[in-house]
């Protein structure tokens, strides 16, 4: 071989390992600043940087660095991967590559859909972003299946379906890399699927194993179900769990039962609204905790599930943090799933408080009188709950999570359905609009304890908040609005101190890094996710739609 031949091959093999995510690069991923390698900000889900060149001083002189057309009008709730100076993007029909320096394409890989695919998504049609392992990146399409790139090319190496779109399966998840295996969740808890979540092989794709969320009858917790409601009873798992690499467990969360109508489906519908500790390898389950047995109200326990070490009584303790969208601010020693605290952090009357010797709702009139078919009005609202999918952000250093918070209710009423594959199957009374709002803010981002619930700081917003939460060493609280604003909020107190206009409403999920000296933050911009399609809010009829990626820097001096 010619030497030039043999420098040419050398010089492949040496690119490719600098593009090649390691499995110890991913366990690090918290601490490291100069990427964002994980979901999350880390495998904790803690959505937490070390780093402090923005802060609470210079957080006033950000400006935009570039911005990047993703050329898409659809929700953008996606949150960007940083690797060795690309980024990696994902809206709903594409993957991008784009330099993070100038913001320059480098690649684009589109999705192409059957025709029928729209037509049976929940809540908005979007993809919450992409997974990097070993020179690849994992996604999922809303056609249910998952995807391997080539994370140099865009060039597609696997794919593999997890359901029939046909049933009403659907994916916006973003995948989870833990111990080797990628993890990913599906949607469709609103079309009668039976939920699960799935290991592959990042390789090959070949399909390592299936946890089903609903148990079958000769399954443990089979028996919580009636007859064969089993087949049809929701439970599904869109957002990204957590992974605690010394304890070799993933947290994963559970969304709603199946139909609401919960007369026809009678027990505790395990192992919906429920938090799933489990191998990464099998799929086993070591442990459960499910937040709200036979739940009529649609508060599926989806949403992040954050890892922290905090002091609790004393000693320190493992914990896993959940602001459940039933209204509970929970804690539990995640070695166990032992709850060690649970307190409402908004206005709650569905129930009044949770048992902690038996770890269950202690369930008001408001429940009971639902599931006899009455009209009520439900606190938090059954349609969004306390806090919807959007992550907040655990700050080890202040100790506080930071949330946008939802402020109002909702009436509820439920009537027969039937099953049918592919249509709703909800059993919901949609002969009466469900929102009474009133004046008072519809929502607030919040500062809460997380053993007590109480907010040490709020701040109202007219309009609810959708986007993600991120906050910083720096003492900043990065977040966005539906009106467009992106936010600098100071950590300590909530006072505002910055603010950009990105052109449509963001509902996307911050993320910050730092390279050759600079620290950068990073946010989607794209209006159109579920406040916008069933609220009427007609105070967003001028908001526009069109999605773009904005990167932000501290303007030089």
């Amino acid at each position: 071989m010619k030497w030039s031949a043999l420098a040419a091959c050398l010089a492949v093999f040496a690119s490719y390992g600098a593009n090649a995510q390691t499995a110890g690069q991913l366990v690090k991923g918290a601490s490291d600043t100069s990427n964002v390698l994980n979901y999350g900000m880390g495998y904790n889900l803690q959505r937490f940087s070390p780093l402090t060149q923005i802060n609470k001083d210079t957080a006033k002189n950000l400006v935009p660095v570039w911005s990047y057309s993703l050329a898409d009008d659809r929700s953008q709730e996606s949150q960007p991967l940083v690797y060795e100076g690309i980024i990696y993007l994902t809206t709903h029909a594409a993957t991008m590559a784009i330099d993070a320096k100038t913001g320059k394409q480098i690649w684009k890989t589109k999705v192409e859909y059957p025709p029928e695919t729209p037509r049976i998504v929940c809540c908005g049609i979007n993809n919450r972003g992409a997974a990097l392992f070993d020179g690849k990146v994992f996604r999922t399409t809303l056609d249910a299946n998952v995807i391997a790139l080539d994370a140099k090319t865009g060039k597609e190496l696997w794919r593999q379906n997890a359901a029939d779109v046909k049933e009403g399966y659907s994916m916006t998840v973003a995948p989870l890399v833990a111990d080797g295996v990628v993890l990913t969740g599906i949607s469709g808890a609103e079309f009668g699927i039976r939920g699960f979540i799935d290991g592959w092989d990042p390789e090959t794709g070949n399909h390592l194993w299936r946890t089903y969320t609903i148990p079958s009858p000769d399954e443990p917790g089979g028996d919580s179900w009636k007859g064969d409601t089993w087949k049809h009873g929701g439970g599904s798992t869109w957002i990204t769990g957590s992974y605690d690499p010394e304890l070799n467990t993933v947290y994963w969360g559970t969304g709603n039962p199946g139909p609401f109508d919960s007369a026809v489906r009678p027990g505790d519908n395990l192992y919906t609204c429920s938090v799933l500790a489990l191998d990464p390898k099998t799929g086993k389950m070591k442990w459960h905790y499910q937040f709200s047995p036979n739940n009529p109200f649609d508060f599926d326990a989806v949403a992040e599930m954050v890892l922290a070490d905090m002091m609790v009584e004393g000693r320190p303790t493992k914990v896993l943090l959940d602001a459940n969208r039933n209204g509970f601010f929970y804690v539990f020693d995640r070695t166990n799933g032992k709850l060690l605290a649970a307190n409402p952090f908004v206005k709650v009357n569905w129930a009044s408080g949770i048992d902690m010797k038996t770890g269950r709702p202690i369930e008001a009139d408001v429940t009971t009188d639902a599931r006899e078919g009455k009209k009520v009005m439900v606190h938090p609202s059954w349609f969004a709950g306390a806090k919807n999918w959007s992550p907040m952000s655990f700050n080890p250093q202040t100790g506080l999570a930071y949330a946008n918070t939802l402020s109002f209710g909702t009436y509820y009423k439920t009537r027969s359905v039937t099953y049918k594959a592919g249509a709703w199957y909800t059993g919901l009374d949609r002969s009466f609009s469900p929102f009474e709002f009133g004046d008072a803010p519809r929502g607030h981002l919040k500062a809460i304890d997380p053993m007590t619930g109480k907010a040490k700081w709020e701040v109202p917003s007219d309009i609810p908040r959708y986007s993600g939460v991120l906050s910083t060493a720096g003492g900043v609280v990065f977040t966005g609005e539906l009106t467009g604003e992106f936010e600098a909020f100071d950590a300590d107190s909530g006072k505002k101190l910055w603010q950009f206009q990105t052109g449509s409403g963001i509902e996307g999920q911050p993320v910050t890094w730092q390279r050759d000296g600079v620290q950068y933050v990073a946010v989607t911009s794209g209006y159109g996710g579920a406040y916008s399609i069933f609220s009427g809010d007609e105070r967003l009829a001028s908001v526009p739609t069109g999605g773009s990626l904005w990167v932000f820097a501290i303007r030089p001096q």
